[in-house]
């Protein structure tokens, strides 16, 4: 472990890193207190952004420049200087959340701990503006110290926090974790925002921000680590404990009016606490050992179609050339891979139900749709009747097996081009359909299997299965997932039930009634 320790602590910006912090302590001009957000800039956030980020000569350049300009300000702390080197430090700042941005364009909303990771890395960019306001005297509403103070959350609480808990993430699995997640990387923004507009709400996320804390260092004590790091993760996440109490005590202090926690305590209780035994201690932790990412990188044929499909003259039968490539038909009633197989022979009646809570963005979205002519579903949900054709379309031009276009109108306008082909991972074959969008193409890979005689097709299951956005070379996965369910009421007719979800709240739903010409 100590080599491992010396690898991802021993480059040389690092060391510059702390040769400079060193230089600050000693000789600085500034407040002892400035320091607190000196070492996070020099030594913890580009070690713990190092881990994560595989930072090229380029990017070395940057942090050394970064580096040299945050030393400097403890000398030239106003004027334009002061001003062109905060401004330095907010385009490194930038220059890393563009980092964090492109990798989640590489995954999007799958693996909470790299979501966690992913939001740690673009938080250091607010920190960078928030520390710019400093430096320049920007009115933003607070007093210097409130901003400065701020900019110092963004970096501790935020930045390196949310990093920490996605690299624990990495080795870590349990359905708590999640929920630890989302109000530990959402925290930073609640509690500003309660800091800015409600002492009420300043209470309320600084308690879920404790509950959250607490419940991360009981997921820590229960995960097996080597001994040292184990201790020394602890000892960070157990740091977090302590001081938290003061945070809610400084907030509640606010609501009441009584300063039995103030800015002066906080400074030196809660700062060196989370310098030095957060900050400095988690550091240390992970650099022991980088636990490796568990995301698996998206392998599954996309379809290379953008914008608007060209006109396709080739009729072809169906969705599908045999179901059962998909599931074992022989438990579904004989209409059912009729209907896939043969699908012009159907006749498509469909009411559209948006839920209540989307209406307004359904309205919105409509004056796009139809000037897009995709994904262009009726506000109405009486019942209407939607006509379509299905054509080849060149496998050249796609770059999938055998695809073919489902155009789908109402009234002449067209609503849904859904492109469809499959893909096989491993032993499942998956329906595998485009929605060409402008610039961009949406995936839905849909997971099959029969149940009670019913069809179903998933994209919330292991796998492949998911909603996903292509866009140039980035397909991340979106937060949007689907579930048909196609049931045989006789043999000509068919029903079928839509229902779209977005972060797990119900949205959308069609009714569909088919029946055989």
């Amino acid at each position: 472990m100590l080599a491992n320790l010396r690898n991802n602590l021993g480059s040389p910006v690092l060391l510059l890193g702390f040769v400079l912090t060193v230089v600050c302590f000693v000789f600085s001009v500034q407040p002892n207190y400035m320091l607190l957000l000196t070492v996070a800039q020099l030594i913890f956030v580009p070690a713990t952004v190092k881990m994560v980020i595989d930072v090229n000569k380029v990017g070395d350049t940057i942090v050394v420049v970064m580096m040299l300009a945050v030393t400097m300000l403890h000398w030239w702390s106003e004027g334009w200087v002061a001003i062109a080197l905060a401004l330095i430090y907010v385009l490194y700042t930038a220059f890393i959340a563009v980092q964090g941005v492109k990798r989640f364009l590489q995954r999007g909303f799958t693996n909470m701990a790299e979501i966690s990771i992913d939001v740690g890395i673009i938080y250091i960019f607010i920190g960078g503006l928030w520390f710019f306001a400093f430096i320049a005297n920007i009115d933003t509403g607070f007093s210097s110290l409130i901003t400065w103070l701020t900019a110092i959350h963004f970096h501790y609480s935020a930045c390196l926090l949310a990093i920490s808990i996605g690299l624990f993430g990495r080795i870590h699995k349990g359905n708590c974790y999640n929920m630890v997640v989302v109000i530990l990387v959402t925290g930073p923004l609640l509690v500003a925002f309660g800091i800015t507009f409600s002492t009420i709400l300043e209470i309320i996320s600084v308690t879920l921000y404790i509950v959250a804390i607490y419940c991360l260092f009981f997921l820590a004590l229960k995960t097996k680590l080597p001994r040292q790091q184990s201790l020394l993760l602890l000892i960070s996440y157990g740091a977090l404990c302590i001081t938290i109490l003061w945070s809610f005590m400084y907030a509640f202090s606010n609501l009441v009016g009584n300063s039995y926690v103030g800015i002066p305590e906080m400074l030196k209780f809660h700062g060196i606490m989370n310098g030095v035994f957060f900050g400095g201690v988690g550091v240390l932790a992970w650099a022991l050992a980088i636990p490796d990412t568990t995301h698996q990188p998206f392998h599954f044929p996309v379809s290379q179609i953008r914008g608007k499909l060209q006109d396709q003259s080739d009729s072809h039968p169906g969705l599908v050339d045999a179901l059962s490539d998909f599931v074992d038909t022989t438990k579904l009633p004989y209409t059912i891979p009729h209907f896939y197989e043969e699908t012009n022979q159907y006749r498509l009646l469909a009411s559209v139900q948006w839920k209540t809570w989307f209406k307004p963005f359904a309205l919105i979205y409509q004056a796009i749709s139809r000037v897009m002519q995709q994904l262009n579903l009726p506000f109405s949900s009486k019942e209407i009747e939607m006509t379509g054709r299905i054509v080849k379309v060149d496998e050249l031009q796609d770059g999938r097996l055998a695809p073919r276009a489902w155009i789908r109108q109402i009234d002449k306008q067209t609503i849904f081009v859904a492109i469809y082909s499959k893909h096989t991972t491993g032993q499942t074959t998956y329906m595998n359909i485009a929605l060409p969008l402008p610039f961009s193409t949406m995936i839905g890979v849909l997971y099959l299997y029969e149940d009670h005689g019913e069809l179903h097709l998933t994209s919330n299951h292991a796998g492949d299965a998911g909603i996903y956005l292509a866009i140039n070379r980035f397909l991340f996965k979106l937060p949007i997932h689907e579930h048909f369910t196609i049931t045989a009421k006789d043999e000509k007719t068919l029903t079928a039930v839509h229902k779209m979800r977005i972060f797990g709240v119900p949205f959308l739903q069609i009714d569909y009634r088919i029946t055989r010409k």
